[in-house]
């Protein structure tokens, strides 16, 4: 068998391990990753779902596990920005458009992930550097006050990750109900430096220069004052850069692994399984082709 060289988009869970078991393989890739390898797993204040780890284990400690894993086998992720994926016009090559190079394969991965929903409300311009839809650019910051607006697990997980680093943290929620774990709900409740307010929805945000804060306006009182404000409302599939082929058609040679393609099943371990499942069809792809 002399397999072609496969092509990964994101280094995230699903994309590290279709990588490591094609390595296993030996089959020639190439890992591309725009900013960081670990994807959502830097948000991640503790994953209790991932075997192995019978306490949990934090997302960026698991980030780096894996990395460790790859680093020893001599997997290298590459860093740039994949500008658009569309197919050639014997419609079984795949030319991928990065910010420095084009690649082709006739087996693409697609391991992208999510992006954040857009926030839905204005943000004046000298507000916009203190408001945020991931958790990870405040990972160092401490002993602030923190706006999360959301009521889901991300919401939840966030209040709790920034709590532990002696912040004090307000949730807001539009709706009535609550829509975590309860488990994150009991967590959350139990923390004296964690408020909650239902059925109340941002209107706008604006930064007072006099004390330093963000003002969020609400839909009823006063402004909140917040030194950040984080929007945990929800992701989408981050598809944006395919051609309408690719996205609309099943086509073969190409593989949608992880959150990309999970909807509410956005977990890393469904993600890693993914990753590994697509690396093995692959490689039984290759050795059909080859025998």
């Amino acid at each position: 068998m002399k397999p072609d060289e496969v092509v990964i988009i994101g280094a995230g869970p699903a994309g590290m391990t279709a990588a490591i078991q094609l390595k296993r393989y030996g089959i020639p890739f190439v890992l591309l990753e725009k900013e960081r390898a670990g994807g959502l797993l830097w948000n991640a204040n503790l994953v209790e779902n991932y075997p192995g780890f019978p306490a949990g284990v934090s997302g960026p400690k698991l980030v780096g596990l894996i990395e460790t894993q790859m680093k020893r086998i001599g997997v290298r992720v590459i860093f740039d920005e994949i500008l658009r994926v569309t197919t050639k016009s014997n419609k079984k090559t795949f030319l991928i458009t990065s910010k420095t190079k084009k690649y082709t394969t006739s087996h693409l991965v697609i391991a992208t992930g999510t992006q954040p929903r857009p926030v839905p409300v204005p943000i004046s311009v000298e507000a916009q550097t203190r408001v945020f839809s991931d958790i990870y650019p405040l990972l160092d910051v401490r002993e602030k006050r923190v706006a999360i607006v959301g009521g889901g697990d991300a919401a939840f997980d966030y209040a709790l990750n920034l709590v532990k680093r002696r912040n004090f943290v307000t949730i807001l929620n539009r709706g009535a109900e609550v829509k975590c774990l309860g488990l994150l709900w009991g967590r959350a409740m139990a923390e004296p430096s964690i408020a909650y307010r239902a059925e109340t929805s941002v209107r706008k945000v604006e930064l007072d220069k006099t004390v330093g804060r963000l003002q969020v306006q609400l839909d009823a009182g006063e402004p909140l004052e917040a030194d950040y404000l984080l929007f945990a409302i929800g992701r989408v599939p981050q598809i944006d850069f395919l051609s309408d082929e690719l996205v609309n058609q099943n086509v073969e040679g190409l593989y949608f692994v992880g959150d990309v393609k999970n909807g509410l099943y956005r977990q890393a371990a469904i993600a890693a399984g993914d990753g590994l499942r697509a690396a093995m069809q692959i490689y039984h792809s290759l050795k059909e082709g080859f025998i």
